[in-house]
């Protein structure tokens, strides 16, 4: 049975977690997968429940971080050698940058006779300073080289790191979208739905904006906020506007939010906006919810949108990274012009006056993600690469 090193940065919630998590669980009984991550961090709320609930253990390097640290990393790559010696894997796959980079080298000095490396995102623009966003960019190139194949998570970014950033050549990219347990997204949804709007005190005749993730500068909450701000001065409706995650920007996006004139609440009480922090059961969000919003800088495939539609909802979103790969413009999503304001606001405001439309966009949702982003999917789809490169 050949063996799979899996590597992925840390173990937080997001679609790094989800994707190695169903890998090692659904390629079994054909390949026998190790899962290794590294520590999230503090403001991150912990992914482990989600390889514990599906059997697996996987193995944690402290050492391995987000943040750049050359004492800790190399450590780490030393761990990861003496595993690799260790468990002798056939493939070796990382999954997001610093896995990435640690995982590829330890691999490729190794002898591993198949490397691959999933792009969950990049940070080539809209991250760091230009002179950084550089580096990356030529530290990438230079594992791509070290790779067997690399894998996009979706077209628009195989086109990306192809033609734009030219980290590999077409032909080394394979697109394999992310895969996901969708169905506990229809299972009941009324009861969910009760359960959220009670807890946080939601009228029938409110309508709920929510945007779901991490609370970090590339997901850009500040436009969210001036966009809920825009939208209560124009409509009648009755608003309340949700921020579910945690992260380095909190203090940040409430000052923002104080600025704005939007009164908010962080324990539950009635306000315009509420700061939910994590929620695990991420269904019953959804459920709650009117409509779904991500204003990010810079995406790969964002989680978010593809559970919206799962739950049938109807979705705002700017357009940037591979979203357009996963969403069906104008019949799922509204897309605005990344970073505009305007655009954002004058596209929600239209969800929030127009019940027969949001009713409409909200119906298409399930059918469009029920088979394309499902986690069977994803393990067949990988399966049959690995099976293609080793027989090579």
């Amino acid at each position: 049975m050949p063996r799979v090193l899996r590597i992925i940065n840390r173990f937080n919630l997001g679609g790094p977690t989800y994707n190695a998590a169903y890998l090692t669980k659904y390629l079994a009984p054909d390949y026998k997968t190790l899962l290794i991550g590294g520590m999230k961090d503090e403001t991150e709320d912990s992914s482990e429940f989600i390889v514990e609930n599906l059997g697996i253990r996987p193995i944690i390097i402290p050492e391995m971080r987000r943040e750049i640290n050359p004492r800790n990393d190399i450590i780490a790559y030393q761990k990861l050698k003496h595993i690799i010696k260790r468990f002798k894997p056939d493939i070796v796959h990382t999954h997001a940058s610093k896995a990435g980079t640690l995982g590829r080298l330890a691999a490729y000095n190794s002898g591993v006779p198949v490397i691959l490396h999933t792009f969950h995102g990049h940070v080539f623009h809209s991250y760091f300073a230009s002179y950084k966003s550089k580096a990356f960019k030529s530290i990438e190139q230079g594992l791509a080289r070290r790779s067997t194949k690399i894998i996009a998570i979706s077209d628009i970014q195989k086109y990306e790191l192809s033609e734009i950033y030219h980290i590999a050549p077409a032909e080394k990219i394979e697109v394999i979208p992310l895969g996901f347990d969708l169905d506990r997204f229809q299972i009941d949804v009324q009861i969910k739905r009760v359960a959220f709007r009670k807890k946080y005190k939601i009228e029938d005749n409110e309508i709920a904006v929510g945007i779901i993730g991490r609370l970090v500068p590339i997901k850009n909450h500040q436009l969210f906020l001036e966009a809920i701000k825009n939208v209560k001065e124009k409509t009648d409706k009755k608003i309340r506007a949700f921020i579910v995650g945690d992260g380095e920007s909190r203090a940040f996006i409430e000052q923002k939010a104080s600025d704005l004139g939007l009164d908010f609440s962080t324990n539950g009480k009635i306000a315009s906006l509420t700061f939910t922090s994590w929620i695990k059961e991420v269904d019953e969000v959804y459920a709650g919810l009117d409509i779904v919003a991500l204003t990010s800088l810079n995406e790969g495939t964002p989680v978010s949108l593809i559970e919206a539609q799962a739950s049938n909802k109807p979705i705002v979103t700017t357009n940037t990274g591979g979203i357009e790969n996963i969403v069906q413009p104008g019949k799922t999503a509204l897309l605005a012009d990344n970073g505009d304001v305007q655009d954002f606001s004058e596209k929600l405001l239209r969800l929030v006056n127009d019940d027969a439309f949001r009713l409409e966009m909200s119906n298409r949702g399930w059918d469009f993600v029920k088979d394309k982003f499902h986690y069977s999917r994803l393990a067949e789809d990988m399966k049959n690469l690995y099976n293609r490169l080793l027989s090579r």
